[in-house]
Parts: structure tokens; sequence; C-alpha cells
């Protein structure tokens, strides 16, 4: 084809798509125009003239011997595919096109067909003319890029040769693809290969790959599209195909990653490995797969490696398994190569020599580690270093049988380690270093506490025992000899039963004494358990007893006189049950005395309201006088029988809250107005401080009050005309606080720990019970009371309050729904 033949057909491509516009355009002009009768013949010619146009054209194009792409515009050079291309030519051109790229049966029907083609042949090695290699990818990209023209022959599998010519015709870019094999052969006068050209055409394209198609592994080839054009009978047998004419045209792959690793080849230009598992002949395998770039694809070929990578893991199992079972030893274990250089070490070494372990990890020589430890004063001080050093380093040239004596280094921190060398069945040299300091301490401390032993049994008042296996007295103390009158002389290294027969002079229970022995001398688990006992002998002693059988076989038998401790239980059990027969006579006393003294003081003040109130006639001011303080006698006498019914409940464990919701501002309130008539004939002032905010607390109301009418009580017993007591309450995240305090005299720091005790009595008098019930009622809600005070600065008395009191000193609630506070009781 000469440089003039491409311009032609593109200038008759052009030609024809501008015919076929104008068809169209007449068409729709001869609708538009329907009514001009005399226009419509003129037309008709016209149209006939171009479809005779057209027609010659698509013949034109048909007698090419070759295939044509046309692309209407240049499609995007980085694009992952070539667009989609129109195709001209011969069923035959094309036909031959898709068996030079080996596409397959029924890829010249398919849509994509000229974008299949073009990937089948893009990567064959090709030469322009000017004789560069390259490739047809190279010059399309270049051709979609900048319109640059190329020619090119394409060398393809067989012998076969495709020429490619591509040009830019306006907006359009063409492509012409031709088989030009029988010609090159023709005009180089090969007439002898111009028939096993054409008949090397229709033959299978890996007829070159015959030492391949012998091997006994997998091997295959594919196109740059990643499809197998051959594979070889081992591929075949690894994929149970029947042939392998079926494995191609099935497109069975041995790894689904084949695809994958071919395009990594293709885009690296360079061959690619990879170590995957597969499934071979029925059995998963582990292969190694070898793909590597060819013209026009790639080849491959894959070796089972599945034992030696099986080998591989084992190996590194066992090696994981060695270190880990050293990481794990006390010792500190080194182990040094041919090369004098540390390949391995254990966490123990890191501990013993206090080591870096990024210094350990490269590898240092066994020379400079000992050169860094002698530096950190971890190595024994050596008299001749550089000698001693040279001598451990000729260790390596011993022979691997020779003896090597452990060593004992003592270090200059004071310890002491064992060293054992030998040779390394790989070579080298491996040390083990085990510390011996505690072990060297232990047997010094052995011999010195077995002395310590036997002065520290001499110093127990138990007589203590031990008797071996075999029945024998292996130790004693002097209180055994004591406790039992035997002889010291005759109990060295003596028997069981010369003991007990001994023995029996107090305590003459022969079979005790066997069951005792069996203990000793039986060596099955029932028998060497711990056993307590308690006998009473013949002199009325007391005697507790136990065994304890020890690491060694041996059995401690102990003996203690608790001839004393029994007779105190006895005496304190006999006061303990008269203070609770004195302790129920005095509740019973209590509550009777109380009940009897309620009726006559109820008398008393009540007739003492009607002489105040004119029953019996107007009072004069001494009368009046009179009879207000026999009301406050017998208000005061009614309060402290109160008190001591409370108190006597809540000994009894009577006494039951109960709870309701309380707002703790109006409480304080309540209470001031209950003293505050009281006060003001005192001349003391009473200030509340209370949040009206503050939560409601779910508490005993009649409870709380008195607990601070109590305390404002005994404020006002304590201070003089003119001063203030304040009551208030407060709230934190989970208590609530209720406080009374005054500006009074204080308490003094010795009586403070007892002002809360029961008739405990202050200086302003009184039965001693107001703050002990505060006390006892607070605990009750489950709080606590604080005291602080200081002489001269007055006092103040806290109480301490769950949000919720304690609901075991309560009656059981109904589970009703929680009220608001403007819902809920107030004090």
């Amino acid at each position: 084809m000469t440089d003039a033949e491409p311009i032609q057909l593109a200038t008759l491509i052009v030609t024809g798509g501008a015919v076929a516009f104008a068809v169209s355009a007449g068409v729709w002009a001869f609708r538009m125009t329907a009514g001009a009768r005399a226009a419509r013949a003129d037309w008709r010619a016209k149209m006939a003239r171009l479809e005779d146009r057209l027609e010659r054209a698509g013949g034109v194009l048909g007698a090419h011997p070759g295939l044509i792409l046309v692309w209407d515009a240049p499609p995007d050079a980085d694009a992952p595919d070539w667009g989609q291309p129109g195709i001209y030519g011969s069923p035959e051109a094309l036909a031959s096109m898709v068996q030079f790229a080996d596409l397959g049966q029924g890829a010249a029907a398919s849509g994509d067909a000229g974008r299949e083609i073009l990937d089948g042949i893009a990567d064959f090695e090709a030469r322009s003319a000017r004789g560069d290699t390259v490739t047809l990818r190279q010059r399309l990209r270049r051709l979609m890029e900048t319109g640059q023209g190329f020619s090119l022959k394409i060398a393809g599998p067989s012998g076969r040769l495709l020429e490619a010519d591509g040009r830019a015709a306006g907006r359009q870019l063409v492509v012409w693809l031709t088989d030009a094999t029988i010609r090159e052969l023709e005009e180089a006068g090969l007439k002898g290969r111009v028939e096993e050209a054409r008949r090397s055409a229709d033959a299978d394209p890996a007829a070159c790959l015959d030492m391949a198609a012998r091997s006994p592994v997998p091997a295959w080839r594919m196109n740059a599209a990643g499809r197998l054009v051959w594979v070889n009978d081992a591929y075949a047998e690894a994929v149970e195909a029947g042939s392998a004419a079926d494995v191609v045209e099935d497109q069975i792959l041995l790894e689904p990653a084949l695809a994958e690793q071919t395009r990594e080849a293709l885009k690296a230009g360079s061959a690619q490995q990879s170590v995957r598992g597969a499934v071979a002949k029925g059995e998963r395998r582990i292969l190694a797969f070898h793909v590597y770039p060819v013209s026009g694809g790639v080849a491959g070929f894959a070796v089972d490696v599945t034992d030696g990578e099986e080998a591989k893991a084992a190996l590194k199992r066992f090696r994981q398994a060695h270190d880990q079972t050293l990481n794990h030893m006390a010792e500190a274990v080194a182990i040094f190569d041919r090369a004098k250089r540390l390949v391995f070490y254990n966490q123990a070494f890191v501990r013993v020599f206090g080591l870096e372990e990024a210094m350990l990890n490269e590898r240092p020589a066994h020379s400079a580690l000992l050169d860094r430890l002698r530096t950190a004063r971890r190595l024994p001080e050596q008299e001749d270093y550089a000698r001693w050093k040279a001598a451990e380093l000729a260790l390596y040239e011993s022979p691997p049988g020779a003896d090597m004596p452990d060593e004992l280094w003592a270090l200059p921190d004071g310890r002491m380690l064992r060293v054992a060398r030998q040779r390394h069945l790989m070579g080298g040299l491996l040390l083990i270093f085990e510390d011996m300091t505690d072990q060297l301490a232990l047997q010094a401390r052995y011999n010195t506490l077995i002395k310590v032993q036997r002065a520290t049994l001499d110093k127990l008042h138990e007589a203590v025992a031990v008797f071996g296996s075999d029945g024998r007295l292996k130790l004693r103390n002097a209180a055994f000899e004591t406790l039992w009158g035997l002889d010291p002389d005759g109990l060295d290294e003596a028997g069981f039963d010369d003991v007990s027969e001994g023995c029996m002079a107090l305590y003459p229970n022969a079979d005790a004494w066997k069951a005792l022995k069996a203990r000793i001398t039986d060596p099955s688990p029932e028998a060497r358990t711990p056993v307590a006992g308690e006998i009473r002998r013949t002199d009325q002693s007391v005697l507790t007893w136990l065994t304890r059988p020890l690491p060694d076989g041996a059995t401690l038998i102990a003996w203690d006189d608790i001839t004393d401790t029994r007779r105190v239980e006895a005496a304190l059990r006999d006061r303990a049950e008269a203070l609770q027969e004195s302790e129920k006579i005095k509740t019973g006393f209590v509550e009777h005395v109380s009940y009897q003294l309620r009726t006559p003081l109820t008398t008393i003040h009540g007739y003492a309201d009607l002489l105040a109130g004119g029953f019996a006639g107007e009072l004069n001011e001494r009368q009046s006088d009179h009879l207000t303080a026999i009301q406050q006698a017998s208000s005061q006498l009614g309060k402290l029988i109160d008190d001591i019914l409370d108190i006597a409940a809540i000994d009894a464990g009577q006494l039951e809250l109960e709870l309701g919701d309380v707002r703790l501002d109006a409480l304080v309130t309540e209470t001031a107005e209950l003293i505050a008539t009281r006060a003001e004939h005192a001349g003391v002032r009473i200030a509340i401080a209370a949040d009206s905010e503050l939560p409601t607390a779910r508490a005993d109301a009649k409870r709380l009050k008195q607990v601070l009418y109590n305390l404002l009580t005994n404020a006002l017993d304590h201070i003089q005309p003119g001063g203030q007591v304040e009551i208030g309450a407060g709230a934190g995240e989970e208590d609530v606080t209720l406080w009374v305090s005054d500006d009074g005299a204080g308490i003094a720091a010795e009586r403070q720990a007892h002002v809360f005790e029961r008739f405990e009595r202050g200086e302003g008098g009184g039965a001693g019970l107001g703050l002990a019930l505060v006390n006892d009622i607070v605990r009750l809600h489950g709080g606590w009371v604080a005291l602080e005070s200081a002489p001269g600065e007055g006092t103040r008395v806290t109480c301490h309050l769950p949000l919720i009191a304690d609901p075991a000193a309560a009656p059981p609630e109904l589970a009703l729904p929680a009220r608001g506070r403007d819902e809920g009781q107030t004090a």
C-alpha cells in the first residue's frame, strides 16, 4: 500500500459519511416540502445517485484486503480501553485479524470486536519505518494524543506478519490492519514458504512451544487482554480438563489471580513471581507462579512448592517453639554463630546483664559484648582481662566434644553466676548463665535456720513434737518435755510407742494414741490431713492439740494447755448472762416506772392548766409565777419520760420510723417556732438558715423535729442572755444536713467524746438523754452526728442524713408513684 492509498481511502470514508448525511437531509427536506410535486422527482434522482455512490464506496471498502478501524472523534488516550471504533472490511479480513489476535470463536460477531482486536495485538513487538522496536499500543496512544501517524510491521505468532498504518483525517482517526505474511514471503522470493505460511495461518499459535508442551509443570501463554492462548498438557491435567484445547476454549484459569499477575507483568515490563495456594489435580497445593512478558502477551509456569513451603513452615514453627522455650527459662541463654556474633538471646539474658535490646538486636560480636559488660562492671574482676578474654574466645576453636567445665562468676554487684558453655550444633557457642546468688545464700541460711528453729521452738509455750514417717521423734521443744513430764535423755530418736507410753500416766487413752500414730505413719491422703481436738487429762488440765503434715513426709503435733483459758471463759459467760438479765430487768423497770409516772404527771399538768386559765378564780402575780414554774417542771418531766421511753424502744429494737416526704426548710421553721417563746423569755435570738429550694428528703418528720428540738433546748441551756442560736438545713450531692449552732460557752475537748452518751449531764443540768436520743434517731435514719466546739467559741452540732432514710428501720412501704415536692408531706 502506498502513502496515497490511505489518504484516498480516508477521503472515500469521509465522502461516504457526507453522502449518508445528505441522504438523510434530503429525506427530511422532501417530507417538509411534500407539497412541491415538481421537486420530488428531482430529489429522487439525487437520492438514487447518492445511493449508487454509497454502494460503490462500500464495494471499494469491502475489496480492501485488510481491516479498517475508524473513530469519529479521538478517544481519551488515558482511558482503560480504546473506545468503540467503526469496523470496515471484508469478513475474511475480520476473521484473519481475530485469528491473529487469538480472540477465540464468536469474537468476530461481538460488538466489541474492534477494541478486542486492538487489545490482542497491541503488545506484539513491532518495527517502525526507521527500524525502531516499538509496540502498537505506544503508537496508538501517540496518534490519539497528537494525531501523529505511523506505519508498523508487527511480528505475530508462528512467523506471521501484520502491517498497521494509522492516520488522522480531520477529526476522524483511521487505522489500517493488513495481514502481509504471504506478500512479504513472495516479495522475498521464498516461494517454498508461501504455502507453509498459508498453512500456518490456520495452525495452532503455540506450535513454537514444543519444549514447554512436554514440561511436567503447568505452563501457559496469555495475550495482553488476559486470555489464555496456549497451555500444556500438565496445565490441563492440573485443572482436570479433558485436553489443552478444552482449557483454551473454556478459559480455565489455574488460579483466579493469574489475570491480575498478567497485567502486573505487562505494566512492569518484567517477570513477576508469587507463591499462592491453588487446587491442582483436585488437591490443595502451594504453587510458585512465574509470569514474564513475551511478544504479544505473557508466558508463565507454576511449580509445586508444597513440600518445601510446608518444610519451611515446620522449621519456622520449630524455631519459634525453640525460642519461646528458651525465653521462658529462668536461666539466661546466649547463642553465638561461627562468626562469633550474637544470633539469639532470651529475656532472662536481658534481665541478668541489664542490656538494651536494641543493641542486642544489632548482633554484636562476642568480643565487643564482653567489652561492654566489663565497662558496665557486669563481669568478674580480672587481673589480666586481655588474657581472660582471649581464653573465652578461644573456646570457639575447641572440638565439638571437648569438655567445658562450669564456672562461678562473682560479679562486682555481689551476684554469683554459674556459667555453662557448650559448642552449638549449628556451629558457634552456646552460653547459659544461672543466677546462683539466692541459692548459695539459702544454703548458708539453711544451717543457721536449723539452729534458730530449735531455739525458737524452745521459746514457745506450746508443746511441739515432730515425728518422721517412720514414727521416730525428729524434733521437740522443752515445753513438750515439761507438759508430759518426760525424761529428755531418752527422747532422742525415740519411737512413737515409747513416747506415747510415757504420756499414758496423764492421758490413759490407748485408742487416741493409736489413732494419732496412724496419722504419722499412714501415707494415704485420708490420714495426712490436718486434725485438731481437745482432751482432759487426769490432772484435770485441759489441752488442745492439732496435727499438721509437713512437706517432707513428717508430721507436727502441738499441744497447748488452755486450762486457765477455759476457766476465764466460764467466768465471762456467767457474767454476760448476769448482765443480760440485769439489762432485761432495767428495761422492764424503766418502762413500768415511766408508764406509772405519766398518769399523775398528766393530772398535775392538767390541773395546772385549769388554774392558769382562771377556772378556780383570779390568781395574783405571785400565784401565777408559782403556777408557771409548775407547768414548766411538768413539761420537762413529760419530755424526760418520753425520752426514756424512746431510748427503751430503741434498745429493744421496737422503734420504727414513719417515713414520708419531708421539706427541710418547713421542718426547720416549725421547730424554731416551738422554741421561740422560751428563747424570747431567755433573751436569746433564734436565726433560721434554710433555703426553700432544698430537695425533699425521705425521712420521719416527727423524729427529725424531735432531734432539732432537743438540740435547740440543749443550746438554750448553755447560752447566756443576748446570745444567738442558729438552726438550719443544707444539701449535698447524696445527703442532707440539719444543724444547730450557738455562740455560748462551748464544750471542753475532754468532754466532747462523751456528750452523746446516755446520762451524760452537762454544766446546765438535765438528765443527759437529749443528745443521746439525737444520736440514736439519726443513726436509725442511716446518718451520723458531728460535733464542733471550743471553749468560749460556741458549739455546732450537725446531723448528716441520707436523702432516703434506711428502710430497715421502718415498716415496708406501699409501692406508690413518687410525688413531687409540691404534693409531698411537709414537716
